[in-house]
């Protein structure tokens, strides 16, 4: 794939992480990480876009999808879901401990 070199100012704690990536062997270096990240935001983009096109093709055909139809989705994904942690309690502020430490 052909290169182009780059210059770009990027917040400081982003630098610090892709250094510590490249450190862990999470990464080949700072360039590749970059390279990555922007792979990962183009192709959300395209996801995106996808999902905009496929709505608006059907509110085309079956008319605009309501708040009340949207609200009705999201009670039935909840009802379906499989909890693999248990929700934080509203009234405890202070995080239990884990299994083992200290």
């Amino acid at each position: 794939m052909n290169k182009q070199r780059l210059s770009a100012s990027v917040d400081a704690e982003l630098i610090e992480a892709a250094e510590s990536a490249v450190a862990r062997g999470h990464s080949e270096s700072v360039s590749a990480w970059v390279n990555d990240a922007l792979r990962l935001k183009l192709d959300q983009e395209h996801r995106l876009e996808a999902l905009a096109a496929f709505v608006a093709a059907y509110e085309a055909d079956y008319g605009e999808i309501t708040a009340d139809e949207m609200n009705q989705a999201v009670r039935q994904a909840r009802s379906r879901a499989v909890a693999v942690r248990e929700m934080p309690s509203k009234k405890s502020t202070v995080p239990r401990k884990r299994r083992g430490s200290r």
